[in-house]
């Protein structure tokens, strides 16, 4: 089961354009990561997930500029995609923070949907305020150095060390440890992320929440295959799915009690 839907190559090569433009030679390296890179990207549900490697940390001047162009080509994409469930998330990381791997680990500036309001308000605040530490770089850079794809500069593994297991499963859980509570506002994301947690806890595996689902249709029970089935479904089409609230709590009970 995969997407037979294009990948839009042209927002990638602007974005590295972007990148090398407004960064020039600070910039390390460009890589895509998530599930338009594992073979699964839907633009009706998928976002375009990004990580910029730099030497050294970004001034608010380039920060501003840079923000300001990749803003435009977000909006670009969603225009593109035909939905605002999809867009660009991306961060800018430092090399000195990859390799060897810090965890949890900083980042220089962000961008994802949920905060565009925030940059198109207030931009300067934005770009002196959204730095910090995310939990959820082992995931991405993990997912970078086993499936990711170089769009840019230094080879994935030179500008990535290698995350240990114990801070990638760390990370994925604690994506998924509020599930009993959340899932019923957020069925999708939850049903299909659990799958791919247990399966990384159980068979050691790395894969996007599409593999994670087609995972565990064969290692639950029957039970809960149904809610993963409609979740497949869909992930796959970008048509919203009708859940049974109690039975998406009774799977994330079941699902929590073998990662937790």
């Amino acid at each position: 089961m995969k997407s037979t839907l294009q990948i839009p190559e042209n927002i990638l090569t602007q974005f590295v354009d972007v990148a090398r433009e407004t960064i020039g030679k600070n910039l390390l390296g460009v890589y895509l990561h998530g599930s338009a890179a594992m073979g699964c990207f839907n633009p009706k549900s998928s976002d375009l997930d990004l990580l910029v490697g730099v030497k050294e940390a970004l001034d608010d001047s380039t920060k501003r500029c840079f923000m300001d162009r990749v803003v435009a080509l977000h909006e670009e994409f969603v225009k593109l995609s035909g939905s605002s469930h999809a867009g660009i998330e991306m961060s800018v990381l430092l090399q000195k923070d990859c390799k060897p791997f810090v965890y949890p680990t900083p980042f220089d500036l962000h961008f994802s949907a949920m905060h565009l309001k925030w940059y198109k308000d207030n931009p300067d605040d934005y770009v002196q305020k959204m730095k910090g530490t995310d939990e959820d770089l082992a995931a991405h850079i993990t997912i970078t150095r086993a499936r990711g794809r170089c769009l840019f500069g230094m080879p994935i593994n030179d500008f990535f060390g290698e995350v240990p297991a114990e801070n990638y499963f760390d990370s994925i859980r604690a994506d998924v440890e509020n599930a009993e509570s959340e899932i019923t506002e957020n069925t999708n994301y939850l049903v299909l992320n659990l799958a791919r947690v247990l399966a990384f806890k159980k068979d050691g595996l790395v894969l996007s929440k599409l593999e994670g689902g087609q995972w565990a249709l064969e290692n639950i029970p029957a039970e809960y295959q149904g809610i993963v089935e409609a979740a497949l479904a869909e992930y796959e089409s970008g048509e919203p799915a009708q859940y049974d609230k109690s039975a998406s709590v009774n799977y994330a009970k079941y699902m929590l009690g073998l990662i937790i």
